[in-house]
């Protein structure tokens, strides 16, 4: 059995791997194709050098991707199959500590080198690839403190986490995936609430919004679409980038309305409003509310699985790992899933999208649907979004409609 399961991991490496870069290959290509015509839906904002450029800024993070997938699927295979979860257990035992700790040592680890293994492609994406199209606003200093920020926040917030949840696996009998999941359900609500008001302002200023006219048109929207928040707030999104942005953030009292600074500098006060009213729209429909549950459904599942494979010797060894401890039934469920999740991306992404309609079709009826247009419109100008994206890479990485089947839609409206 660890035999034939060590092949079928071996295999979704390679095919999703192979599948993802087939993908990523098709939508350069179809950029490029469509490089040098704007669409006629916009080209009345869009001029033929935003639309190249956002044609060249795609196809250079599309470039990067491949080899980041590369990289990814060689150190995965490494860590499992390669001997390196084993070399890290046999180094950490050497120590003689506690199951937990000797456990959260070798999940740690692996984070720490996957961090590391990451960092190139960071760093490349930002100060080469966001520099050279005029994106990055984020200093040396500033990345070196957001990881310092990180992983302080890592100890202190998430090695409790870590530790908790191994005791929870080690101590409390056969259910303990039930148990667990419990423990991590209420720990994302508390995050919810807490994120926004101690744990966002450690890595951005957040300012009342001090436009009053435009806080006047907001608070009659919201009084309109029935919504009550704890206040509108602009974010310093221009320390790190130049991408505007504008989202909901918290849970229950805590919901707070937070605009980019560099959306308030690119949109006129009709367009904020039918960009707010977009995301009141999400809001209305309770897609948070569906998304979160969505969430806890997946992680039950996940737990329930995770709580049938955590004794199975072919499991552990067919992912070339020898040492059958809680630590590592977590740690390899976590490295394998994705390849299994990977198949139901397109589904997720198709109600992701569906989604976004939905929140386009209650925005036209608090705001004017040519506001609404105009605005997606600019913010596909200035983020240097594609146009034109290859329909079969869209189907399954696009949280959002592709530009065009969008503004169709909101045209019909």
């Amino acid at each position: 059995m660890a035999s034939i399961f060590q092949f079928l991991f071996i295999f979704l490496i390679v095919f999703t791997v192979m599948t993802q870069i087939w993908l990523s290959t098709r939508h350069i290509r179809h950029v490029q194709h469509h490089r040098n015509k704007v669409p006629n839906a916009f080209k009345s904002i869009i001029k033929a050098k935003d639309h190249q450029k956002a044609a060249d800024y795609t196809v250079a993070k599309s470039k990067l991707n491949i080899v980041d997938l590369l990289v990814q699927a060689i150190f995965l295979y490494f860590l499992t199959v390669g001997g390196l979860i084993n070399f890290l257990n046999n180094y950490i035992s050497i120590l003689e500590l506690n199951n937990l700790i000797s456990g959260s040592l070798v999940i740690i680890s692996v984070m720490v080198l996957s961090s590391l293994i990451d960092l190139p492609a960071n760093l490349f994406k930002i100060f080469n690839i966001d520099e050279k199209f005029g994106f990055n606003r984020m200093s040396i200093k500033v990345f070196i403190l957001d990881g310092v920020k990180q992983l302080i926040l890592s100890i202190l917030i998430g090695l409790p986490i870590l530790l908790f949840s191994l005791w929870i696996i080690g101590n409390l009998g056969e259910l303990w995936w039930l148990w667990l999941w419990v423990f991590i359900s209420f720990f994302n609500f508390a995050m919810l609430s807490l994120y926004p008001l101690y744990i966002a302002p450690l890595f951005n200023k957040f300012e009342p919004l001090s436009d009053i006219k435009l806080k006047a048109k907001i608070e009659k929207l919201l009084l309109r679409c029935g919504f009550k928040s704890s206040g509108l707030f602009v974010m310093n999104g221009s320390l790190r980038s130049n991408h505007g942005n504008a989202y909901f953030t918290g849970f229950g009292k805590s919901k707070r309305i937070v605009f980019f600074d560099t959306l308030l500098e690119k949109l006129n006060s009709k367009e904020i409003e039918a960009v707010l009213a977009h995301e009141l729209g999400h809001f209305h429909h309770e897609h948070v509310k569906k998304r979160i549950a969505l969430m806890f459904l997946i992680s039950f599942i996940g737990l329930y699985i995770l709580g049938n494979l955590k004794e199975s010797v072919w499991f552990y060894e067919g992912l070339g790992v020898y040492s059958l401890n809680d630590a590592n039934a977590v740690l390899l469920f976590l490295l394998v899933s994705p390849l299994f999740v990977f198949f139901i991306r397109p589904i997720m992404a198709y109600y992701s999208r569906k989604n976004e309609f939905e929140a386009d079709e209650y925005a036209c009826n608090f705001s004017k649907a040519t506001d609404l247009k105009e605005s997606l419109i600019k913010l596909y100008r200035d983020n240097a979004s594609t146009l034109t994206p290859d329909p079969l890479h869209s189907s399954f990485y696009d949280s959002h409609p592709p530009a065009l089947l969008r503004i169709n839609a909101i045209d019909k409206l």
